[in-house]
């Protein structure tokens, strides 16, 4: 019989959370809820801006830039300022950091787009606060193209956090993005004269395996187009190229839809352990196994496995069959013993932490 045997001390104590378990399933996905195009990205917009209205909890009046922005934004509505000094009493506005994110298929000229901004300076709080008009631009600063403007009244959406808020609605594109060319271009590559897509798998399904079944479900939807040529290509765990074949080049778009659109058995994932260390909670992805191993810790003894004989007068708790022929055992069969147990999330992180350290844990183990 294999078994995890527990020798514990411990009486009344907090229990650990196990949020989630998820072992390999055979259900079926498609190819778009596990990877993405390369090229298919989003588009993050920045600007600065200057808000108004606060109920003297702005930057203040010895805000040097705050006071020339202000000056400047003053004399474009035609009323100059002679004398900054003439602004030293305006807490009522400040700087703001402004960001968005054009999602990946793209807006068009004068559609709208949520904003977020930021307190820049001082600022105390921005609630009651209006944004003028501000210019966007692209992130990467050698695109000098404005693509877009920013206004409107604050929403502050933490009550904790006063210096942020949101704009609902408060972009309007000036640009397109993407225009129909220049997004093609970005996701079908023509550098080699055949046109071709890059496939980019998500990291929690990353494997030799998974790109080797994914390329085989591709070439066989896609065999009767060219006589059984091989389209797709595993490139590396996370990366497959397809060929777009002859009769697809004149509709890209349609290709791709068809190829996201396949379904193919959930595929193999790492096995992964991630822990929060703050709040206790464990989560197991894919089959977590564990070699035999003895851990002693203060208050606690564990053998996995068969690592030694049993303790006399240890409790212990048989958690696989008789039958088994496994060699390794589970890791949520462990956790779940020493939940049952008592055992506090402190000294099952230590637990988790050693078992990582000494090999014995068969997963990627991450602490948050």
């Amino acid at each position: 019989m294999k078994f995890f045997q527990l020798h514990h001390y411990l009486k009344t104590i907090p229990l650990i959370v196990l949020l989630m378990f998820c072992t390999t399933l055979s259900a079926q996905v498609r190819l778009e809820s596990i990877c993405t195009l390369n090229g298919h990205k989003e588009v993050r917009l920045t600007g600065m801006g200057l808000v108004v209205g606060l109920d003297g909890s702005g930057d203040g009046g010895d805000a040097g830039p705050t006071i020339r922005a202000l000056a400047t934004a003053m004399k474009n509505m035609n009323a100059p300022v002679i004398d900054p000094r003439e602004l030293r009493d305006a807490d009522n506005v400040a700087i703001v950091m402004i960001d968005a994110t054009i999602p990946k298929t793209g807006l068009n000229r004068g559609q709208r787009l949520d904003c977020y901004v930021s307190s820049y300076l001082g600022a105390k709080s921005l609630r009651g606060g209006r944004l003028l008009i501000s210019p966007l631009q692209m992130a990467d600063i050698r695109d000098e193209r404005l693509v877009g403007t920013a206004s409107g009244a604050l929403v502050i959406e933490d009550a904790s956090i006063q210096t942020k808020a949101r704009i609902p609605g408060g972009i309007v594109l000036e640009a397109d993005l993407f225009q129909s060319s220049q997004y093609l271009s970005q996701i079908v590559d023509q550098s080699t004269g055949v046109p071709k897509i890059r496939l980019l798998l998500d990291e929690s399904h990353s494997s030799f395996i998974s790109a080797r079944m994914i390329t085989e479900v591709i070439n066989e939807a896609f065999a009767f187009e060219s006589f059984d040529k091989q389209h797709a290509q595993a490139v590396s765990p996370s990366i497959i190229d397809v060929t777009i074949p002859q009769t697809w080049r004149e509709t890209p778009i349609d290709f791709i839809a068809e190829i996201m659109d396949l379904k193919v058995i959930a595929p193999h994932s790492m096995s992964r352990v991630q822990v929060n260390t703050s709040t206790g909670v464990v989560i197991l992805s894919g089959d977590v196994e564990l070699s035999p191993v003895l851990i002693n810790h203060p208050n606690l003894q564990i053998t996995i496995g068969g690592a030694t004989n049993f303790i006399d007068g240890a409790q212990f708790r048989p958690l696989t069959d008789e039958q088994s022929t496994r060699t390794n055992s589970r890791l949520d069969q462990l956790v779940q013993a020493l939940n049952q147990l008592g055992v506090p999330r402190e000294a099952m992180i230590e637990v988790l932490r050693e078992l990582s350290r000494s090999g014995k844990l068969h997963a990627i183990y991450e602490e948050i």
